[in-house]
């Protein structure tokens, strides 16, 4: 087959599998970052009714992690193992359940223990999805499926801001809290789709029955050229995955974009309350510099796939969120500081359509499957620190500044790094782009 029957057949096969893949995993993610962030629009009534301070509110609200992190590494290869179609549903109907059971908590006690208990079942699924898009988009075009993806998550938050905070409305009905209407009602739709998700899946492409056969043969076969190239350099057990120098530089950036990025979302709604908004109006400002956030990791998609190097890309994004966190803590009293958090998630955000295709230059199969569990599970416990540190330091100072501070450098640190890794990093076997056209 020559070059350009073999550019149509490309462009033919990738077309079906965007449209089929990513929208649902779109899904899939919107109701995930929905029932994680929504505790921060629950914090603006429930912390009074169970008698919350903002720190014991951070550490609870962070305890996700706790098991999240734990188990994010055995998830994930459990995944590779059984397959992404039965792992991901169990994985959606529990957390669904758990996070519709957060409306029984009465107290400091209950909250810590739901929230603790909601990581352990959302473990897994952010990197078993990312593993899923490995087994079905050539290198070259990881950039773009992660970053349509992603715009899952800064949309789960425009999105989820005022849902959440039209829930809060609700108090009193039926004897119930207005947060407690916002955890049943964002938690039961997840458990409904988690079931959905047994008949939706394929697999792998191989199982692609909506796929024509030469498209199956020519997908298959690509992918397993990259796979070929990147263990003819080396190939890696779970163990020297998660040893491997490349895979920790990596999580260093990640956990410190991760703690700037989580201790933004989960304080912001009260960051802006403080200036004197209500509730209603907090709940749809903090969608705002999501809108920044969807379109960054969209444009960032295509350029890092365009580029020959993601690092850079990735120098920039980073580089944006130091910036950003540094002007929102000075204008921490302001409404400017919306503007602020808008270039801060931009960053944030943007990043993250060239980071994630990087493990998958030089790791593959379970070695794969466990080195992005272990980068995102080390980055979220990063995230876990971020609402402790803002929290602890608005009871101390009485001000969000000197938690805006931290989150900067943990931002910092990660651009530094980033930019280390521009300038030093070896390159994987595989890059956008790099391989050529398959030709049969």
């Amino acid at each position: 087959m020559d070059a350009p029957e073999v550019s149509a057949l490309e462009r033919a096969t990738l077309r079906k599998v965007y449209l089929r893949v990513v929208p649902f995993c779109f899904l899939l993610y919107i109701l995930c970052y929905v029932d994680r962030i929504n505790v921060s629009f629950a914090a603006l009534t429930m912390n009074r009714d169970l008698g919350l301070s903002a720190y014991v509110y951070g550490l609870a609200a962070g305890a996700f992690f706790w098991g999240y992190c734990l188990l994010e590494v055995p998830s994930n290869i459990i995944l590779e193992k059984v397959g992404a179609r039965l792992w991901i549903a169990r994985i959606m109907i529990s957390w669904g359940l758990l996070s519709a059971a957060t409306a029984l908590v009465t107290g400091p006690k209950s909250f810590f223990v739901v929230r603790v208990l909601l990581g352990v079942a959302e473990a897994g699924l952010f990197p078993g999805l990312l593993l899923y898009f490995h087994r079905w988009f050539p290198q070259q075009h990881r950039g773009r499926v992660v970053g349509w993806f992603l715009t899952g998550l800064p949309l789960a938050t425009a999105i989820g801001a005022p849902l959440s905070t039209a829930f809060l409305q609700m108090d009193g009905v039926w004897g119930l809290h207005g947060w407690q209407w916002m955890f049943v009602g964002e938690g039961i739709p997840t458990t409904l789709v988690g079931v959905a998700v047994l008949f939706c899946l394929t697999e792998r492409p191989s199982e692609a029955k909506w796929l024509a056969p030469e498209q199956r043969a020519w997908l298959d076969d690509a992918l397993r050229r990259e796979v070929h190239a990147i263990e003819k350099v080396r190939s890696h057990s779970v163990f020297s995955a998660m040893t491997n120098p490349r895979v920790l530089v990596l999580t260093v950036i990640f956990a410190g974009i991760g703690m700037a990025g989580v201790g933004t979302v989960l304080f912001l709604p009260q960051i802006l309350k403080s200036i004197g908004v209500s509730n209603t109006q907090a709940g749809l400002l903090t969608g705002v510099p999501y809108v920044f956030g969807t379109i960054a990791i969209v444009v960032c998609g295509h350029l890092s796939d365009k580029a020959t190097d993601r690092y850079w890309t990735l120098v920039v994004t980073c580089g944006l969120s130091t910036i950003g966190m540094v002007l929102a803590a000075m204008l921490h009293d302001s409404l400017w500081v919306l503007a602020a958090f808008a270039m801060a998630t931009t960053g944030f955000y943007g990043m993250k359509s060239p980071f994630w295709p990087l493990p998958s230059t030089f790791l593959t199969g379970t070695a794969l499957a466990a080195g992005l569990a272990l980068i995102n599970s080390l980055g979220n416990f990063a995230g876990y620190l971020g609402p402790i540190a803002v929290g602890y330091a608005k009871d101390a100072t009485g001000s969000f500044q000197a938690g805006l501070y931290v989150l900067a450098g943990a931002a910092f640190v990660s651009t530094l790094t980033a930019l280390g890794c521009a300038l030093w990093m070896p390159r994987g076997a595989v890059s956008a782009g790099a391989l050529a056209p398959v030709r049969r």
